[in-house]
């Protein structure tokens, strides 16, 4: 039997869109100085971001003050190949690889362009369909072995898919990086948190606020949850949804990380304290009711 101790911490800073932020190396510096100040340290990253760029562009504002890196964990992701037309590619097929050259050679790219020694935490993007388990294990402990990578762990596996990559391996894979969300909630009926649980995983969750849609969308759904969002926060104590998001969130006994996608200060802050909030098992479903729109049995 596991014991679910946390590997990842509650919340995770997001940079999928750094280059979006248009941000200068030294705010984005000033950005993680401040994040470190509240007391988040987890980073979240992936190859293909930003079509390659994002990395390196982290990577300048670390090389503005290197002792920083020894404040935060890095983890990034491989595995997609995108057809960017800007690489030259159109017309070919978008697709995935999660060969031992592949996971390599692109580990060892993001070393370069974050300017590091290691990377904390390596995942596998999504599932590829040609995943040989057998290949993958063996770049996993190469590149384990090697010192470069400390972690690993997937995003966007089914729980067939991840237990298939963990028979392979004499370590444990650290987090399954999943989409969940009050709006988004098939992790809770497919098998995926029920494993997270069973093998002592924290999930990391992408797009929590769906994207922004509990904030805008007029779809019925959105607006029941904004409403008993709304509702609930004023019950336990906070004016602002994402809060109350965050705090549903966290309800959960996987102990999940959350990722931020903001590059906002405040917003992070605001993440932050949701951690104070406290939530009955009542407000809980009430929130699951309202994304679901009828009781449970």
């Amino acid at each position: 039997m596991n014991s679910n101790t946390r590997v990842l911490d509650p919340l995770v800073l997001g940079f999928w869109r750094l280059l979006d932020w248009q941000i200068t190396p030294q705010e984005n510096l000033r950005f993680l100085k401040q994040a470190i100040e509240l007391g988040i340290r987890d980073t979240d990253h992936a190859d293909i971001y930003g079509e390659y760029q994002c990395e390196a562009e982290f990577g300048k504002a670390l090389a503005l003050e290197p002792s920083i890196r020894e404040h935060i964990r890095i983890i990034t992701k491989c595995g997609i190949k995108p057809a960017f037309p800007s690489l030259g590619l159109a017309g070919k097929a978008n697709h995935y690889d999660s060969s031992k050259t592949h996971i390599i050679a692109q580990a060892q790219q993001s070393l370069k362009h974050f300017g590091t020694d290691r990377l904390d935490v390596l995942l596998i993007h999504r599932p590829d369909y040609l995943m040989d388990a057998d290949e993958v294990a063996d770049a996993f402990n190469t590149l384990k072995q090697n010192g470069d990578v400390l972690h690993f762990g997937v995003s966007n596996f089914t729980p067939s898919q991840l237990a298939l990559l963990q028979s392979r391996l004499d370590f444990a894979l650290v987090t399954n990086q999943i989409e969940f969300s009050p709006y988004e909630m098939k992790a809770l009926d497919d098998g995926t948190l029920d494993q997270c649980q069973q093998l002592g995983m924290n999930p990391m969750l992408w797009s929590p606020l769906a994207g922004g849609r509990i904030f805008s969308s007029e779809d019925e759904k959105a607006k029941r949850l904004r409403a008993v969002l709304q509702q609930v926060g004023e019950e336990i104590g906070s004016t602002e949804i994402d809060q109350v998001v965050y705090a549903w969130l966290a309800m959960h006994p996987s102990k999940p990380a959350t990722v931020l996608g903001t590059g906002n200060i405040t917003r992070v802050a605001s993440a932050f304290t949701s951690q104070s909030l406290s939530m009955s098992r009542e407000q809980w479903y009430r929130i699951w009711t309202a994304s679901t729109g009828h009781s449970v049995p």
